[in-house]
């Protein structure tokens, strides 16, 4: 069976990736998993030029189609904020939990409702240097209460009119059907089916 990786060290990302690609014939792997050290500085202007620059890494590290991919959350009342800092909103060494309480801070005196999305950008690499891109969002709102265990980062906040829910709410097949990495991910499989087809 042919292996892709996924250039990132999360395991909770590549068991999500399995369960967004579940009809990909291929084994997922983490850099780690093959005993590749990489640190990628993610200085990108665009959540695809960081997806680019780790895909890109990896597959020339690893000699394997890799996939990286970049995302944010992107809230119309602060100007599209926090979108390509927002695993650093609260700054260097926050928790999710601390970025969350500095977003609903921010938006206490926005009234509701308060329209965001998640979007996502996946970069595939092929060794010989080939990259496509793909990209993925999910329109919602921002509430000010926290709701739900599932998921993580800014999930628990993000509310889905069209089920009535949080994104941390949803459950866990639902979310990795739609949510912005699983609509990257899809727009993305007919690529990977194609090169792995090829042989890579």
């Amino acid at each position: 069976m042919a292996i892709v990786i996924i250039a990132s060290n999360n395991r909770g990302k590549v068991r999500e990736y399995y369960d967004i690609l579940p009809h990909l014939d291929a084994e997922l792997l983490t850099p780690a998993d093959i005993g590749l050290m990489l640190e990628v500085v993610e200085d990108g202007a665009t959540y695809a030029e960081n997806a680019r620059l780790k895909a890109v890494a990896c597959a020339r590290a690893s000699g394997l189609i890799s996939i990286g991919d970049d995302s944010g959350l992107e809230v119309d009342a602060l100007a599209g904020a926090p979108g390509l800092y927002s695993a650093r909103y609260a700054g260097r060494g926050a928790s999710d939990a601390d970025r969350r309480a500095k977003l609903v801070q921010e938006l206490r005196h926005t009234p509701a409702p308060r329209p965001a999305r998640f979007r996502c950008a996946i970069a595939v690499a092929r060794p010989a240097g080939e990259v496509a891109s793909f990209e993925g969002t999910c329109e919602g709102e921002i509430i000010l209460e926290e709701r739900g265990s599932n998921g993580f980062g800014y999930d628990p906040v993000f509310y889905l009119p069209a089920y009535g829910c949080t994104m941390a709410e949803l459950p866990p097949e639902t979310k990795n059907r739609v949510s912005h990495r699983a609509r990257a991910a899809q727009a993305a499989l007919p690529y990977l089916k194609k090169i792995l087809a090829e042989g890579g």
